[in-house]
């Protein structure tokens, strides 16, 4: 089995067009032609981390967060980023990145998060945006079926918990080809009229290339009349952060300690009592002050994320309890979940789970 071939499920658990714009993800290091000897998962690919996949026949390298984020013009080993990817160029050891990708999948990194601290209905925070394409093309009356299925196939006519959706209406086509066109119906340079069937479907953006492919494979005209517009339709299913319920309300204090025992955290940062039980909880993985607005909105009794800063607090405003757990602690199962959906997927090499505590923060 090839690097590739392990690239290619790892985009089954989720495609990497999910990730944010400012992120980096995919192969960060090596070549995906190789043949992988093994899968080593962890959290940061750090120097220590490529030692262990080295001593554990592991060529591959898989990781949450990019070790490479921004562009260098040098790579002299001068920090722990560069040191990292010069031993794993030394060593023939390809590093992947999944970060953002995995955080906006609806069973990504926030359900994770909402499993461990047991709460249920969950539901997307923050929809991803512009993401969804709409596609709309005629096609003769007794072809449009093919075509309709073909398109399901590659994708189109997803929105958010249903499948194979679109819409058709029925018309009059008319064309008349030049000296140079082969018309499938009719003759060059006479007018034409014929029964169509306009087909409309929305899409998510990353799957324009196989639509198309689908489109112009299974329509009969020689000249395809189609049309590609951006909606501003929110991606239910796809998106930052979740908002879920306990299934009992909480006291505030208990909920804390809750959270400190199931995320396994040194302590929790958090802003005034509200003085009310915590029914409704929003989550986000990771850096989350951007998303307090959101949870406020959405009426969460609370909102557990990591790396908030001295004034977010106050955006409390005495209408949500704010709790930040760690960075870390708060994406520390994602490793895990990777290590058990690819010792599914492969059989045939060792998926291992890196033993190396890539936390850089302690707790005295």
């Amino acid at each position: 089995m090839k690097i590739s071939n392990v690239i290619q499920i790892l985009e089954e658990l989720t495609p990497l067009a999910y990730a944010e714009d400012f992120d980096n993800v995919g192969l960060l290091v090596g070549n995906k032609n190789n043949d992988c000897t093994g899968v080593l998962v962890c959290h940061d690919a750090l120097e220590e981390v490529i030692d262990e996949a080295v001593t554990k026949n592991c060529n591959l390298v898989v990781c949450f967060h990019p070790i490479l984020f921004s562009g260098f013009k040098k790579i002299t080993g001068k920090n722990y980023v560069e040191r990292s990817v010069i031993k794993a160029i030394k060593n023939d050891v390809a590093i992947f990145a999944i970060h953002t990708a995995l955080d906006n999948h609806r069973e990504g990194v926030n359900q994770i998060f909402c499993d461990t601290l047991g709460l249920i209905n969950s539901k997307i925070l923050i929809p991803k945006q512009n993401f969804i394409y709409k596609l709309t093309t005629f096609v003769p009356k007794e072809h449009a079926k093919n075509l309709q299925q073909a398109l399901f196939k590659a994708g189109a006519g997803s929105i958010g918990n249903y499948d194979e959706c679109s819409f058709s209406s029925e018309g009059i086509g008319s064309f008349k080809g030049n000296q140079y066109s082969e018309p499938v119906i009719g003759k060059p340079h006479i007018y034409e009229e014929i029964e169509e069937t306009k087909l409309e479907f929305t899409f998510e953006k990353h799957l324009k290339g196989s639509i198309l492919k689908a489109l112009f494979e299974n329509h009969p005209y020689e000249e395809v009349a189609y049309e590609i517009i951006k909606t501003e339709n929110e991606l239910q299913n796809v998106g930052m952060g979740m908002i879920a319920e306990l299934p009992t309300a909480m006291d505030e204090k208990d909920f804390l300690l809750m959270v400190k025992e199931k995320t396994q955290t040194g302590g929790i940062r958090h802003s005034n009592f509200i003085n009310k039980k915590i029914k409704k909880v929003a989550v986000l993985g990771g850096s989350g002050s951007f998303a307090i607005g959101a949870a406020i909105a959405q009426k969460a009794d609370a909102y557990i994320t990591a790396d908030l800063k001295y004034h977010d607090y106050y955006q409390a405003e005495n209408a949500i309890l704010l709790a930040d757990i760690g960075h870390f602690e708060s994406e520390r199962y994602i490793k895990n979940y990777i290590v058990d959906y690819l010792t599914k997927k492969i059989t045939i090499f060792a998926i291992i789970l890196s033993e190396i505590n890539t936390n850089p923060v302690n707790y005295i």
